[in-house]
């Protein structure tokens, strides 16, 4: 990532914080590593998008119905699934800035060759001259420096070095289950573990065996946070199709929180431990599964591209045969591209008829569709769309950050705006009082609650001169500004200012519900 575009991401979470969209989880406490709250400009932007994409992912289609399912479910929905078995990744630590990172991603972003010229990067020169003294003592080899950089390390046999810092100097791999294990039941199943130490059950086991044993008594109470939402969709496939009497094809929506254990935390809420996502199973005739694989591909990459301020910004990109989980008969991703570069914003899987397979095969339950008209009975494909809407968030704060030089009362100046979509804007108009006498407050607080009753966000402000409310709501993304001002109280006429070009119009006091209800279905 190049300085410019980590000075844009370093605003970004600047704003953020300043502005209540996003803090660092127990902030008061240090933070917790990986783990953000969304403050109330955050929460109102997300859920924004979350309703948006369920509005026209299933209000606007008759061929999809929603789900809610539990976070914890049967652990054998994962035997099954396959994610106990296979859910895990090689892990190693950087022995010099301590992150954690996956051993196959490293090879990917951060290849080397052993006897390559290495420079170390790090934040500030404090945490450089840090990693300069460790390495001197630790592994007896002296690097210079130079500001944030240090000079003359190579690269080692590994054929990686650190994502974060370039530091050859890791730990050994060593595989990570990427699922929160917890427990359900009243009795602490530790206390098993306990009892079979004070009866010297474990003694003499090597550590392999040691583990498989507290596995064995821990397993009756164990459960797992989900790692992703799918599962629920093929579980209940049965139930779904029966209650409803729904004919293939047709899909089940799901949104909500998800939990992996992710050791590759990077680029601020782009990868966290906790985060929401937005899937859709579509099941569908075997045989017409390429047709709808291409359908949902290009609908998908659409949807983002509406609410964008740049849609080329957007790819699909097609997996290689190598990329391609075992499942998966082929795989769109469709890719934004960020500060960093090009990301994974949403993938586009064919998953066949693996995972209705395996549930069925591992329950004992028919999870088949009989199809009335063609009198026969098929395990159906599936397309899934899946979506992260917390890093749907991140994408179009990316979209919607703008510096702009425009003309203030003392010269030239820089102006910040969020040019978000305003169906995602998280407060939809300001109403101000030009000032607070004269009746100007009590005319703008009658204005935002005829607002509250039609469902609209409005926010009242009264806060410092006028010039700098409209710099405040142009960094927090408010589409329009009603100013309530003198001419107001002679002649019933309002200013109402557009976000993105700065215009000033007036309107009547009475028609600025029905103007901001016509602006917001453009």
């Amino acid at each position: 990532m190049s300085t410019k575009d980590q000075d844009v991401m370093q605003k970004i979470v600047s704003l953020c914080k300043r502005r209540g969209f996003v803090f660092q989880s127990s902030e008061i406490y240090g933070g917790l590593r990986s783990a953000y709250d969304y403050g109330p400009l955050g929460v109102e932007l997300k859920r924004n998008l979350m309703n948006a994409w369920w509005r026209d992912m299933v209000h606007r289609r008759e061929d999809v119905v929603g789900l809610d399912a539990s976070i914890i479910m049967h652990p054998k929905v994962w035997h099954a699934s396959g994610h106990l078995a296979g859910f895990s990744d090689p892990l190693v630590d950087c022995l010099v800035c301590k992150e954690r990172f996956r051993a196959d991603k490293a090879m990917e972003t951060h290849a080397t060759t052993e006897g390559q010229a290495l420079i170390l990067e790090f934040a500030d020169k404090g945490r450089a001259k840090t990693a300069q003294d460790l390495i001197a003592e630790r592994f007896e080899v002296t690097l210079e420096r130079d500001g944030k950089s240090l000079k003359g390390a190579v690269a080692g046999p590994r054929g990686y070095a650190c994502p974060n810092c370039s530091s050859p100097w890791l730990s050994d791999e060593r595989q990570f289950n990427l699922m929160f294990k917890s427990s359900v039941g009243a009795v602490d199943p530790m206390g098993a573990v306990a009892q079979a130490i004070e009866d010297g059950a474990l003694d003499g086991l090597t550590g392999r065996e040691l583990r498989a044993k507290i596995d064995e008594l821990t397993s009756e109470s164990a459960v797992y946070l989900r790692p992703e939402t799918a599962q629920a969709m093929f579980v209940q496939f049965a139930n779904i199709q029966q209650s409803m009497a729904l004919k293939v094809p047709f899909g089940i929506a799901q949104m909500g929180k998800s939990f992996r254990n992710e050791i590759t935390v990077e680029h601020f809420i782009f990868r966290s431990v906790e985060f929401e996502q937005m899937e859709m199973e579509f099941f569908c005739e075997p045989g017409t599964d390429d047709e709808w694989m291409a359908y949902w591909s290009q609908a998908r990459i659409e949807w983002w591209q509406q609410f964008a301020n740049d849609p080329s910004k957007f790819r699909l990109r097609a997996h290689e045969p190598e990329e391609l989980a075992h499942y998966a008969k082929g795989c769109f991703d469709v890719e934004y591209d960020y500060p960093w570069g090009w990301g994974e914003l949403e993938g586009i899987a064919n998953r066949t008829d693996y995972d209705l397979g395996k549930h069925a095969k591992h329950s004992g339950a028919k999870l088949e569709y009989f199809d009335p008209q063609q009198q026969k009975k098929f395990v159906p494909y599936v397309i899934e769309p899946a979506a992260g809407a917390t890093r749907g968030v991140l994408v179009y704060l990316c979209d919607a950050y703008t510096e702009e030089t425009v003309e203030g009362a003392k010269g030239p100046e820089t102006r910040v705006v969020l040019k978000l979509h305003p169906q995602l804007a998280p407060v939809k108009v300001a109403v101000l009082p030009l000032v607070k006498k004269n009746g100007m407050p009590e005319k703008a607080r009658e204005l935002v609650e005829r607002f509250f009753h039609q469902g609209i966000n409005a926010k009242y402000d009264e806060q410092h001169a006028i010039g700098k409310r409209y710099r405040r709501h142009d960094e927090i993304g408010t589409p329009w500004c009603l100013t309530i001002d003198g001419q107001t109280l002679e002649d019933g006429t309002i200013t109402i200012r557009d976000r993105d070009t700065m215009e000033q119009r007036r309107i009547a006091i009475d028609e600025a519900v029905a103007e901001i209800q016509a602006l917001l279905a453009v």
